[in-house]
């Protein structure tokens, strides 16, 4: 268990750093071997094609982050009996984590593949791209086994202070998404072969956690552990299920906001969609960041040192804002770059060219303005959930969800396009106000010994 990292002890800056770089570098490949779908997508097929893929953003997110938000519920729970030392709690609550993991898959999976074309005309998807759209998730959406175990596994492992294994794990995915990204698109010439890149490089990323699990006995449920454990899967679904709600929540707010997106002519909707598939790269930093302070916060409550939660917290805070500066800063330099890299060369592209970097570079900029609210969401979102707290998150949810769709709505018609961007960080403010107040809140409770984690 040489992995493992004990975070109620030492300098909780070096221990959240050091615990974060690794999550950063893990996110880092994450987005490059989604990006490069877009990027192959986009350079050999063209611009309709990879408004196709970037399209199905917020569709993929809906489902996906119903499985990651279980797996950060379960994250909590183990990382609070690690830190408390209560080992056979933590066994107890792996071995419940793995059935209510494989129940969600079977009815995530056949809502999602039932679903999916109904919402596609729902969210009245562009004739040209719809068809494409669909063949494109249905492919990923077939991978919801193997999403559900990365994000299950992975989470095993950081909640014990292994954050170097799942690094490990995306390394090599990366690579196999490169790839085969390269390969199958090339050879069938349609976005299909970016999706079956990306389940074979969720494969691999699978196998290589559950191999790590297995050298790790403290993760290894016994038969006992295994059995239905009604007080254990309330307690896990009290933490996980509001996470999946808020994530689901959060996500129909970028569902209607694609709807009002995809009223506009085409060029608007392309470079929008092409901006927004980077969104994952610009939030990167800062959800990494919250990846660190979240088991920092759930090992030291379990510890019950809340002394050591409040410091990382107002330590993690003022690293996130100067994350969020430099970040927001490179983003407005080199924007154009990197939008450009999406653009592939086909004729129709040529034409569209300068009108979809417009509309694309301007949503980076607006972006750019509001990542500190957004960094700061992140490190008090994370703390909340670590200290046990899953319930503020989730009424977060609904604020971004109530800000995307009122801004969605009301802004464009004041501003026009300017009003779509600006509705995505109109979302982020109202949530990051609501996590602040809420984060004190709990904390001085809990310190006074009126709530328990």
């Amino acid at each position: 268990m040489t992995n493992v990292r004990d975070m109620t002890r030492g300098s909780p800056t070096r221990l959240i750093l050091a615990f974060s770089l690794p999550i950063l570098a893990t996110n880092a490949l994450q987005q490059l071997y989604s990006l490069v779908d877009s990027l192959v997508v986009g350079n050999i097929l063209g611009v309709t094609e990879l408004s196709a893929v970037s399209s199905s953003g917020w569709l993929d997110w809906t489902v996906l982050s119903i499985a990651m938000g279980l797996a950060q519920g379960f994250a909590i729970q183990i990382a609070q009996s690690f830190g408390a030392k209560h080992h056979a709690e933590l066994r107890r609550a792996v071995g419940q984590s793995l059935l209510i993991a494989a129940v969600t898959v079977v009815l995530l999976g056949a809502a999602s593949q039932l679903l999916l074309r109904p919402v596609l005309t729902l969210m009245k998807a562009p004739a040209e791209t719809i068809d494409m759209t669909e063949a494109y998730l249905r492919i990923i959406f077939a991978g919801l086994p193997l999403v559900m175990a990365v994000n299950v596994l992975g989470g095993f492992l950081r909640s014990v202070g292994d954050s170097r294994t799942p690094l490990i794990a995306m390394v090599f995915a990366t690579v196999v998404n490169i790839g085969l990204d390269i390969l199958f698109v090339s050879a069938l010439h349609r976005v299909e072969g970016g999706a079956i890149a990306t389940v074979c490089a969720q494969a691999v990323s699978a196998l290589i956690c559950f191999l790590a699990v297995r050298r790790m006995p403290l993760l290894h449920p016994s038969r006992e552990d295994l059995r239905p454990d009604r007080a254990m899967c309330r307690r896990l679904l009290r933490l996980g299920g509001p996470i999946a709600f808020q994530n689901f929540v959060i996500s129909v707010g970028g569902l209607v906001l694609q709807t009002v997106v995809n009223g506009y002519p085409f060029p608007f909707i392309a470079g929008y969609n092409t901006a927004s598939r980077m969104q994952g790269l610009v939030e990167m930093a800062g959800g990494s960041l919250g990846g660190g302070v979240a088991t920092f916060a759930g090992q030291n409550t379990g510890a019950r040192r809340l002394d050591r939660v409040r410091e990382g917290l107002r330590k993690s805070a003022l690293i996130g804002f100067l994350l969020a500066l430099t970040v927001g800063a490179l983003i407005v330099i080199f924007g154009r770059q990197l939008l450009s890299l999406f653009m592939g060369s086909d004729e129709r592209t040529l034409l569209l060219y300068d009108q979809v970097m417009q509309s694309g570079y301007r949503f980076l900029c607006v972006m750019a303005a509001g990542l500190p609210m957004l960094y700061l969401l992140f490190v008090y979102r994370s703390t909340l959930q670590g200290m046990g707290d899953t319930v503020i998150p989730m009424l977060s949810g609904f604020v971004e969800l109530a800000m995307r769709i009122g801004m969605a709505l009301l802004l464009p018609l004041l501003f026009h396009e300017w009003g779509v961007y600006i509705a995505e960080i109109a979302a982020w403010i109202g949530a990051a106000v609501l996590l602040i107040i809420g984060c004190y809140r709990r904390l001085r409770r809990m310190e006074a010994g009126t709530e328990e984690a």
